[in-house]
């Protein structure tokens, strides 16, 4: 496989052809993890023509960071997705794949010189594009029906840290179940609410149905991975209500496109 390497970024180049023109403006962060057995097979699944699959970058296990698809064209790694009500996020968004086995290889621990490599990395996107940090989002965030990436083992509360997206600070361990699941009440609506607030794709409904404990469970494997049941309990809750506030605060703002 050849490619050239970028010296001033020590980035390799490696094009990727699935790409095509934006239709809005650069917006929204997304970070997946590439769910394969190795760096190599992921890479030369988001560069065949057949895949139609793609992301502006690849970071490695040991932090080599390699470009597939210009920041100015649309890669296509978001899929079928919904962030703040808009569903074309290939066109709104960046997408950094984090090699990782995924799920389905065990879900192994991120190494520490690749973390450092996304940080390094979201910084610089995050200096060149008008991104909210509430715009930084998981694969899971955006597409919460079908996908778990980058998992519950990535370290987001550390990026917060750094500078990159948000994270509550609650430490309460009350997990006392509020709503079962299929209730009917005002407080999953407040819920629903609170979590479409946030960007969530989420009907507001009442009903704590299947689709919302899909989106329940992309929120609790991002900032409560220790329990991921996709039901309201108090600690959720009491998250959730951290987040809004904060966003609140903060006067963000943020929406796609």
């Amino acid at each position: 496989m050849s490619k050239s390497t970028n010296t001033r970024s020590k980035t390799i180049l490696s094009p990727s052809p699935n790409f095509d023109e934006r239709a809005l403006p650069v917006s929204v962060l997304v970070l997946h993890y590439t769910g394969m057995e190795n760096a190599e097979v992921a890479l030369e699944r988001l560069r065949c023509p057949e895949a139609k699959v793609s992301s502006h970058y690849m970071i490695d296990e040991d932090g080599q960071v390699f470009q597939l698809v210009d920041e100015n064209m649309r890669a296509w790694h978001a899929g079928v997705s919904s962030w703040h009500g808009v569903r074309d996020l290939n066109s709104a968004s960046i997408g950094i794949e984090i090699v990782n086995g995924g799920h389905d290889f065990g879900l192994p621990p991120f190494p520490d010189i690749q973390i450092d490599a996304v940080m390094s990395l979201s910084k610089s996107i995050l200096e060149r594009h008008n991104i909210d940090k509430f715009n930084i989002v998981a694969h899971s965030d955006i597409a919460p029906a079908r996908k778990q990436d980058p998992g519950e083992r990535f370290p987001w509360a550390l990026l917060a840290k750094n500078g990159i997206g948000v994270f509550p600070q609650s430490n309460t361990a009350d997990q006392r179940n509020l709503f079962a699941k299929n209730s009917v009440d005002e407080g999953v609506r407040a819920v629903q609410t609170a979590l479409r607030i946030l960007g969530y794709g989420i009907e507001q409904t009442g009903v704590l149905d299947e689709g919302s404990m899909c989106v329940i469970k992309a929120f609790q494997r991002r900032y409560r991975p220790q329990k991921i049941d996709g039901l309201i309990d108090v600690q959720t809750m009491i998250l959730l209500s951290e987040l809004v506030g904060m966003k609140k605060k903060s006067g963000s703002v943020a929406s796609v496109g």
